[in-house]
């Protein structure tokens, strides 16, 4: 049976597709279908962040569905919302697809929006957005927050004294790409299908991590709510998103090496974890954040690890890892 191509579809056929998945779902005072959504502001403030895959250097189609996609498209996304210890409340979603790309792909990559919004953010619905044509398949999620009337949390706030914790998985996501790069190559590089039967349950819960990440997104107003000082989301590596909250902050961060897992280097330089790192006064740490490390005043070095200068240019960088190739 034909299943017909973004080509073979107008921009309307193509978004009443996608309205259709997500019938019901949103929130806003006014949703999809005008020139533009209406969203109510509660606090007065608004957090917007805003973030692309594109194929080749962010995903690979010969290893992700359209689902997954679209679940780690909002979820990447609601992660810098709840960085702010914000409430994520939207998402508009621009997708520039190739012409060959079937519709099918796309009522899936819809399905998976709504349904990270509903479990991660419940609330949260996509709003918007707009539809292009390119030779390279590209996702840009703009997402919304509010502040419900407090200040937001910025990474520029840890002060000596601070326990530093994090919620969520530290180098999970890091081993899964791992094994897509090492089991699911074939000779010539290239990206190939991946076969489910050949992965143990740990390669299984990394790839999940990779492909289809869940970071705490309600945890963020939970740090908030329990007086951190500072609050980021770790998704370029620990110890470079680590480097980056201390820079801000004038401080130094001391990381636990005990504390970091059975593969402490992984913990500390693979990417795209959407783990949250805070400092929080005192040692009284909301449900789901754990001691990672202390923040101490300023040293030598931003960050160290059991007290020596951690110097390695770990962590995620597309300019730097990507091999340029597609599948």
């Amino acid at each position: 049976m034909h299943e017909a191509t973004v080509g073979e579809l107008s921009e309307g056929e193509i978004l009443d597709r996608i309205l259709a998945v997500l019938a019901g779902s949103s929130r806003a005072v006014v949703g999809p279908g005008d020139d533009a959504a209406v969203l109510a502001a509660p606090g007065g403030r608004v957090v917007v962040t805003t973030d692309t895959l594109v194929h080749g250097p962010d995903f690979r189609l010969a290893w992700s569905g359209g689902r997954d996609l679209g679940f780690k498209a909002a979820a990447v996304n609601l992660a810098d919302v709840a960085a702010m210890g914000a409430r994520p409340t939207a998402l508009f979603v621009a997708l520039a697809m190739p012409d060959d790309t079937r519709i099918g792909f796309v009522e899936e990559l819809a399905a998976g929006l709504r349904e990270a919004c509903d479990a991660l953010a419940p609330g949260c619905a996509v709003e918007g957005g707009d539809l292009t044509v390119s030779e390279t398949l590209t996702i840009a999620v703009t997402a919304i927050g509010v502040l419900d009337g407090v200040a937001p949390v910025l990474r520029s706030g840890a002060r000596p004294g601070d326990v530093v914790a994090v919620a969520g998985e530290l180098g999970l996501a890091a081993r899964g790409l791992a094994v897509l790069f090492d089991r699911f190559r074939d000779a010539a590089g290239e990206p190939v299908a991946v076969d489910d039967g050949i992965l143990s349950a740990d390669d299984r819960r990394a790839l999940r991590a990779q492909l289809r990440p869940a970071p705490p997104v309600t945890l963020g107003v939970a740090a908030a709510d329990a007086g951190a000082h500072a609050l980021m989301d770790v998704s370029d590596g620990l110890a470079l998103d680590a480097r980056r909250m201390a820079e801000a902050s004038g401080v130094t961060i001391d990381l636990d090496v005990a504390a970091l897992g059975d593969d402490p280097a992984l913990a500390l330089d693979g990417g795209e974890d959407h783990a949250l790192l805070a400092a929080f006064p005192g040692r009284s740490l909301p449900d789901g954040f754990r001691a990672i490390g202390r923040v101490t005043a300023r040293a030598a070095a931003p960050v160290t690890v059991a007290g020596a200068p951690y110097e390695r240019a770990g962590g995620w960088d597309p300019y730097r890892d990507w091999d340029h190739r597609t599948g």
